[in-house]
């Protein structure tokens, strides 16, 4: 079988040859297509693909009409908004992320860009402590779960609000499980965004929420920027001069925004959340290693379109 990786951003050099030996051990040859920047390069590339494999690359109906041999299609991260799904299904396309893989590299993010916010940006004058301090948690997952780890360490107390995962689960960890949204972010000086792009959520965090937050609160969103209601954050931080918003995804509207509030905001010049070496890498390896168990013995674990 050819495995196509197409990435834009290509993988650390590492996470390529271990695609390439865990390929060549199954008996199935990889092709690259890095830094592409037409998308007929990629609709070219992967007309004779079985499998592929893709960063934030976007596989969309028209790519997946060019792959007439596709069988299976993975996304080397946690996010899967850039697959069309449904097109996959419709198409008898198996399509899998890689959860957890880069789960360490946003979580570590997300706590620096709590310290950059308390400490006005390393910019001079008198910033604040993160420790002592009370953060909310929205979706305890792999990441919410290891921003509340780290977060307890350095000294803060943590609520989670995720309806599907029981109470129990989070007092296991030591984390106070929320009695409702709207509670937790009238309750926390910090809220961490760890939900996805969903038909549910997306523009679900607007004014009501974030206005509830208590003097000098600050969002912080390394999830995906769909889920921000921009225009009502517009008028909650200029309503709410006191709270910050920080974010690894840069909204729409960010041009205004820094204009408008300053350093009240800040988002970082493209995603970070997954760029480390270490997160590349195990997200390429997890990738290719669940084509070759999907091609060997069928196994849809990580299937996100059944």
């Amino acid at each position: 079988m050819k495995i196509l990786v197409a990435t834009e951003k290509p993988f650390a050099a590492a996470a390529v040859n271990g695609i390439k030996e865990i390929a060549a051990a199954s008996g199935h040859e990889v092709a690259l297509l890095e830094k592409y920047t037409e998308k007929e390069q990629l609709l070219a590339a992967v007309a004779d693909a079985d499998a592929m494999i893709v960063r934030s690359d976007k596989v969309t109906a028209e790519v997946i009409a060019a792959a007439p041999k596709l069988k299976i299609v993975v996304r080397a991260g946690a996010g899967y908004d850039n697959l069309d799904l449904a097109a996959c299904t419709e198409r008898g396309i198996v399509a899998m992320n890689t959860p957890g893989q880069n789960a360490n590299a946003v979580a570590e993010l997300a706590l620096a860009l709590m310290i950059f916010m308390s400490r006005n940006q390393f910019n001079p004058g008198t910033g604040s402590e993160i420790s002592g301090k009370r953060l909310g948690i929205q979706a305890y997952g792999n990441v919410g779960r290891l921003v509340a780890e780290k977060a307890k360490a350095l000294g803060l107390s943590v609520t989670a609000f995720d309806p599907f995962v029981p109470a129990e689960r989070m007092q296991e960890d030591g984390v106070v499980p929320a009695e409702s949204l709207e509670k937790m972010y009238s309750e926390c000086d910090f809220i961490s965004l760890h939900i996805p792009a969903t038909p549910q959520t997306i523009a679900s965090i607007g004014y009501d929420l974030i206005s509830r937050m208590p003097k000098g609160g600050c969002l912080l969103n390394t999830a995906r920027k769909e889920v921000i209601n921009e225009a009502e954050l517009v008028k909650v931080l200029e309503d709410r001069p006191d709270i910050k918003y920080v974010a690894d995804v840069a909204p729409a509207c960010q041009q205004e925004l820094s204009e408008k509030f300053g350093r009240q905001v800040f988002a970082t010049p493209k995603k970070m959340g997954a760029e480390t070496a270490e997160a590349n890498i195990n997200a390429g390896i997890a990738a290719a290693r669940q084509i070759a168990a999907y091609f060997s013995a069928g196994c849809t674990k990580f299937q996100l379109n059944k």
